[in-house]
């Protein structure tokens, strides 16, 4: 028995593209689940900016356990994108909701009342309208000229 069952990819008729965005969602969640999981201070204080001075062990140990959750999802969705893409129209509405979600609670719901928004804050809302169309796109059937023509 494998860990890994047969690929899906002569299964998948969405666009090719939308399988390599959901690569390079895969890439964007592994490298700062990397960051938050093994940089000192889980990327909160050197990149986020965060005031660490109140609260240090709480806030690295909230960033280590977004990374713990973050790598293995970056390397699923790379699966995905390489090998099981009949998958990628999923993905991509997870991702979606995933990015919606933390817009909604980084810019609506749980906003810093001082007011300070980190990087991802923006990446997520600058991504959604992206997910979004590479979904659309992995859900339409390519047309049965460019299947022939080996595309």
């Amino acid at each position: 028995m494998a860990l890994l069952p047969a690929s899906t990819n002569d299964q998948y008729r969405g666009a090719k593209p939308s399988a390599w965005f959901l690569a390079f969602l895969g890439f964007a969640s592994l490298v700062p689940g990397c960051i938050h999981y093994f940089l000192p201070d889980g990327g909160a204080g050197v990149i986020a900016g965060i005031d660490l001075t109140h609260a240090r062990a709480t806030i690295v140990a909230a960033f280590a356990w977004m990374g713990a959750t973050q790598i293995p999802y970056g390397l699923a969705q790379l699966a995905v994108a390489t090998r099981y893409r009949a998958l990628t129209p999923l993905f991509l509405a997870l991702a979606l909701l995933e990015r919606t979600l933390a817009a909604v609670a980084a810019w609506i719901t749980k906003a810093s009342p001082t007011g300070h928004h980190p990087p991802e804050n923006y990446a997520v809302v600058i991504l959604i309208p992206f997910v979004l169309i590479f979904l659309v796109l992995s859900l339409r059937a390519k047309s049965q000229s460019f299947q022939t023509r080996g595309a």
